[in-house]
């Protein structure tokens, strides 16, 4: 919090926001000065050393999103967060990415002060969570928009400010304190007729005393889900040769798995209070409280084999005729082999304990899912987050910030229309998995003095320190949500006379083990073994200086030391500079370094899941760097990321009210935290290593490390202007960001080459948002303009390159009897959609279906704006 040496990503919006009937100019002119990257009060976002955005709470109530997520998304070009469709736990919280860097390596501020980590740690494999795999960053999808006065981005990196993870930059909600009552209610779906959507939004701001401020907003929400993907090919075809069977598969007669929104529904609440009692002394206390539910489809478990032939397109020209049981495409799951029920007799010689007898007490999973199964995947995210502080003003300028924060973020998941395979007839169907929680204690000092040397301006000096206190916790889940059942290894024997038995024997001569996978089928709950808490502690000074040089030149340092008592010291410096070459025209430049710490959720993860590895459903464990298992296949210590960070622009004020900024950045990161490649289990390392049994004979085991570096260029341009139309004002933005990151230097046993390719080509290397809003007494009308270049995601669509796509935005709003406003308006106007899945020889698309094997017409993640289509809505605004 101190030199204007502060950043993060892009924005579309400039510091001048669109204001609805009833706001004042006096709103706009507050949101134009910047609290973050900054420990002058004087400054604004034109006369900045560092690039700083601000949008204002109209622009981000004006979208009608579930969640802060996809409000950002929609309005900041750098910011990409997917659909995630089916993503195991990353579903409930999806990792964003600002200008190619991962979730973690975003700083996300309230009132100045850091918010907490979510629980989640980002192990999901698929590219839905490609930029952001291995992070673990906030979830802003618990703020309220109706909550938030200004958004303010940095877009440079600020570790020297503020800490770890700024590396991208900040963002900063600042959350409202002004006086009145308002409400909101929207009602919206998808032009597909599904994914209603209800929200209502409530905010009570009161002033007392000298400067004292109290409100509260809130917001509840519930969205149905939504299905843009086929039932599977050969589920299609079992329909038409067994309709009798069909009639009991999941989700009958839509797909037995769902590629789409999951259904969710929650409430969010921001209380804001400050009370003055001298201008030395004034109390402040921010609180969010939030909990949400979704429920996530899983991939479909099928009960049988079924042979035929079926038609698939692999692209090449000639038609793929697929048989012998679709080659695998509907191969009965292994859940549904048949399990032998009679345990050797006790104390008898030729039939040892452990081993069973092959006879014909039997136990089938089809006497439960006689047609399959698809589990439902439960996450409930419950936010708790508090800082209260004294700040004030003492003699000769002296400044003080004295403040606490307390957090506490967890996830709990749990499955139901599931069972645990290993576990036979004695399985249950629905799971408790565990709770995932993250807690966080920060304490800060900041202190600024000004010194008159005969600068332009005074010399602000700052200093502070911090220390910081983070747990990572994970509870146990349910026994058959983790362990391996008595079925889990069935040596079989055949009886050959009365209390006499011999091995049974296939066709090669050897013993017939049947085996049964261990946990539950699509997600494995905590184990005894991994539970528990593991903390990380650390402290930080920091330093700088910021001043107007003379009239026309800026500059500030800063400087930051922290040590972490897992890994031990960081220091960080950053220096910027502003000249103003004449009043239209201004050039900045920033230099710096930061770093990223580990987190405690990265060194102590422990998740298993299941993968589909080639083709195939595997096991998947990933473990933390201190466990047997992983040290048994060469994990170590985890180190900080580091980056240097360079930024050049310039300001253009050609006449009154257009606005032009151009940036251009660099930003280096190594020692990237990035997960292992997979190491395969078997019957040796399960006998060598018995913990492994948790994963099993046949899955795979990974864990994190520091394994890559990469190289972040881009340029974020954005163009504002204000004039009059027909007697009413006419605000105009256009922004446009360019974003490539490239993997330099990497180990080939921790990140692939699809895995390096989706790094440079997953986002849109182009984005552009063009938007207007016109008022005219008590109408106004907004329209947007979004374009995004192509993109490509080779681990699940190698070869295919994602077209450009334009996507309009467009509202309209009348105010009457002073206080009321209604809103209609329509996001995704024409119900633009990604590409569909192309045909290839790795994605033959099915006649019967015109999808995938599993189901899948467009991009699971569903690319940089969604697979959802349009959605129209209408919002009625009570304001007092």
């Amino acid at each position: 919090m101190i030199s204007g040496v502060a950043a993060l990503a892009l924005l579309p919006a400039a510091p001048a926001v669109a204001q609805t009937a009833g706001d004042t100019s006096a709103e706009t002119a507050e949101a134009e000065l910047v609290v973050i990257g900054t420990r002058r009060t004087d400054r604004s976002v034109t006369d900045s050393p560092s690039p700083i955005d601000v949008i204002g709470a109209t622009e981000l109530g004006q979208q009608p999103t579930a969640d802060m997520l996809d409000t950002v998304r929609n309005l900041v070009p750098s910011f990409f967060v997917p659909q995630n469709t089916i993503s195991d736990a990353s579903t409930f919280v999806r990792p964003p990415s600002l200008r190619g860097l991962g979730a973690d390596q975003i700083l996300v501020m309230i009132n100045g002060k850091r918010y907490n980590r979510a629980a989640l740690v980002q192990v999901y494999s698929g590219a839905d969570t490609a930029l952001s795999y291995g992070s673990q960053g906030a979830d802003i999808a618990n703020i309220p928009a109706i909550a938030v006065k200004n958004l303010q981005i940095l877009r440079d990196g600020a570790t020297a400010q503020y800490g770890s993870d700024a590396i991208g930059g900040v963002i900063n909600y600042q959350i409202r304190d002004d006086a009145g009552f308002e409400l909101q209610a929207l009602y919206g779906q998808n032009y597909e007729g599904d994914g209603d959507r209800k929200q209502v939004a409530g905010y009570a701001g009161f002033k007392f005393g000298d400067g004292g401020y109290a409100s509260i907003s809130g917001e509840w929400y519930d969205q149905d889900g939504t299905s843009r993907g086929a039932t599977r090919p050969v589920v299609a075809a079992l329909a038409l040769t067994n309709p009798t069977l069909a009639a009991q598969l999941p989700n009958y007669p839509g797909p037995v798995q769902i590629w789409g929104t999951s259904p969710g529904d929650g409430w969010k609440v921001f209380g804001n209070l400050g009370f003055a009692f001298s201008e030395a002394a004034k109390v402040y206390l921010t609180v969010n409280a939030a909990q949400s539910d979704a429920n996530q489809s899983f991939n479909y478990r099928s009960s049988t084999s079924l042979a035929g032939t079926l038609q698939a397109d692999t692209g090449t020209g000639t038609p793929l005729t697929v048989t012998s049981a679709f080659s695998g495409a509907l191969r009965a799951n292994g859940s549904f082999n048949t399990i032998y029920t009679t345990p050797c007799p006790t104390g008898n010689a030729t039939c040892p304990s452990g081993g069973f007898v092959q006879n014909g007490s039997t136990f089938s999973f089809t006497s439960i899912y006689p047609a399959g199964f698809t589990p439902r995947f439960i996450g409930e995210v419950e936010q708790l987050y508090g800082t209260g502080g004294i700040k004030g003003e003492l003699g000769g300028g002296l400044t003080y910030d004295l403040s606490a924060t307390l957090a506490r973020n967890s996830l709990n998941l749990s499955m139901t229309n599931s069972l645990s395979p290993s576990f036979g007839p004695l399985s249950q169907t629905s799971f408790f998995f565990g709770e995932l929680i993250q807690r966080e204690q920060t304490f800060n000092l900041d202190l600024t003095y000004p010194v008159e040397v005969g600068f332009a301006s005074p010399i602000t000096f700052s200093a502070g320190a911090e220390h910081r206190r983070e747990e990572y916790e994970k509870t146990v889940g349910d026994l058959q949500s983790y362990a391996a059942g008595p079925y889990a290894r069935q040596p079989l024997y055949v009886q050959t006379a009365p209390g006499v038995y011999a091995p049974a024997l296939n066709g090669s001569g050897a013993q017939i083990i049947a085996t049964q996978s261990p946990a539950a089928s699509g997600y494995g709950g905590v184990s005894p073994v991994f539970s528990g808490k593991n903390a990380q502690k650390s402290y930080g000074i920091y330093a700088g200086a910021e001043a107007d040089i003379t009239e026309a030149f800026t500059m500030g340092v800063a400087g930051r030391f922290e040590h972490y008592d897992t890994f031990g010291d960081a220091f960080v410096w950053k220096a910027n500079a502003l000249l103003e070459l004449s009043p239209e025209l201004s050039v900045r430049a920033t230099i710096g370094t930061g770093f990223h710490a580990p987190s405690p959720g990265q060194n102590n993860t422990q998740i298993v899941t299941t993968n589909f590895l080639g083709g195939q459903q595997t096991q998947t464990g990933t473990y933390p760097v201190t466990s047997s298992i992983a040290q048994y296949y060469g994990a170590t210590s985890l180190r900080p990321e580091r980056s240097n960070n360079y930024g050049a622009g310039f300001i253009l004020k050609p006449l009154d009210g257009l606005t032009m900024t151009v940036d251009g950045y660099i930003i280096d990161v190594r020692n990237r935290i990035g997960i292992s490649q997979n190491f395969n289990v078997t019957a040796a390392n399960v006998a060598a290593l018995p913990a492994l049994a948790a994963v099993g004979v046949g899955g795979v085991v990974n864990y994190f490390t520091n394994g890559f570096n990469t190289s972040t260029k881009g340029i974020d341009a954005v163009t504002t202007y204000r004039t009059t139309l027909a007697d009413g004002p006419l605000n105009l933005t256009l922004a446009y960001a360019y974003n490539k990151s490239t993997v330099k230097d990497f180990n080939p046993a921790v990140i692939s080459a699809a895995q390096r390719f989706n790094i440079s080509n997953l986002p849109p290397r182009h984005r552009i948002n063009a938007s207007a809003n016109w008022q005219l007494g008590d109408f106004q009308a907004n329209a947007r303009i979004n374009y995004f270049s192509s993109w490509a995601n080779q681990l699940e669509y190698p070869g295919q390159r994602f077209g450009r796509k334009a996507t309009a935005d467009l509202d309209v709003s009348y105010t009457f009897a002073e206080h009321f406003t209604l809103t209609v308006g329509a996001n995704n106007l024409f119900d633009t959609y990604p590409d569909r899945i192309k045909a290839s020889t790795t994605n033959p698309v099915y006649a019967i279906t015109g999808s995938l094997a599993d189901g899948q017409v467009y991009p699971r993640s569903g690319g940089p704006f969604g697979m959802n289509g349009g959605f129209y809505y209408a919002r009625l605004r009570i304001k007092y």
